[in-house]
């Protein structure tokens, strides 16, 4: 094959990649001074709340008693400037089929805001976060320490993605709460939908392989093994044969409710408080508080 065939192979090539039909639903057109989330820039903004809500157990720094506020402080600094262009980046990616001369204060106007108000919800954040690690202490014998519960589980690096995240969803942040939950699911095997509403005294044992659905409602003291899926039974259809979407389709478990591994509960049902549902069972239905469902041998 010659040269010129192969410059007519390539330029072909480009032709169909850069045809619109081939691009619907796959294109994002920038415009000067809309920026597209940066993925580097929400690791970052995960790597300085961890050391934020965890000191001395995340970030580059070394802290004591005399300097931890010093830390906190330099760390906030950087974390509002990140994520007022995260949340401005992710407020100007949802208006991307506007018209490219809307103007673009109204996604600038409201980052530095919003990124304020999740700074200052940081202390309730730890705070509920302690109570993971003290669920996944507890729940675990093999466990020494606080600290270690802190360092080496999955489920509080989960956890801490998550609960950022869902704060962000509040706040009305579009994408970027899908993107440091799915960063937390890469990183742990742990895959919880930002929206997902989840109690104090959470844990997770192991983790890899949970799956929690995006309508999922957790209450307090609830505790899951690996593998649990938290998901919908079926998706209802419009009259066009699409999914209709924003409705609750997935489970509610109530407090103090064990679900060991590889359990599937599916659709909007309720486990009741106090419910054990045992490995590998398959639940579709309602369970009364105080119950339990397993296979028997």
């Amino acid at each position: 094959m010659n040269t010129d065939n192969l410059t007519q192979i390539l330029t072909q090539t480009v032709e169909e990649l850069s045809a619109a039909e081939s691009l619907k639903g796959l294109f994002h057109q920038h415009r000067e001074g809309d920026p597209l989330p940066s993925s580097k820039a929400l690791e970052e903004i995960i790597e300085l709340s961890r050391s934020i809500l965890f000191p001395g157990y995340f970030g580059k720094s070394t802290v004591n008693s005399q300097t931890i506020k010093y830390h906190i402080g330099v760390n906030v600094e950087r974390l509002r400037k990140l994520l007022t262009d995260q949340i401005m980046a992710g407020l100007c990616f949802s208006r991307c089929e506007c018209d490219v001369s809307d103007d673009l204060t109204e996604c600038n106007r409201p980052a530095s805001v919003i990124a304020t108000q999740l700074i200052s919800r940081l202390p309730k954040i730890r705070s509920i976060l302690a109570t993971d690690v003290e669920a996944a202490y507890n729940g675990d014998p093999a466990a020494e320490s606080f600290g270690e519960i802190i360092s080496c589980y999955p489920v509080i690096k989960a956890l801490t993605n998550h609960r950022i995240a869902h704060e962000l969803i509040e706040l009305g942040v579009p994408l970027i709460p899908r993107i440091i939950s799915e960063m937390a699911h890469s990183e742990t095997g742990i895959d919880i939908h930002p929206a997902a509403t989840i109690g104090h005294h959470f844990t997770i044992d192991h983790g890899t392989g949970v799956v929690i659905g995006a309508t999922c409602i957790i209450g307090n003291n609830v505790k899951l093994y690996q593998g649990v899926t938290l998901g919908a039974k079926s998706f209802p259809l419009d009259d066009n044969g699409n999914p209709i979407k924003g409705i609750p389709r997935h489970p509610i478990l109530e407090d103090d409710v064990v679900v060991y591994a590889n359990a599937t509960i599916l659709g909007r049902i309720t486990i009741g408080r106090g419910s054990v549902i045992g490995a590998n069972v398959w639940v579709t239905e309602d369970m009364q508080p105080n119950s339990k469902k397993y296979n028997k041998v």
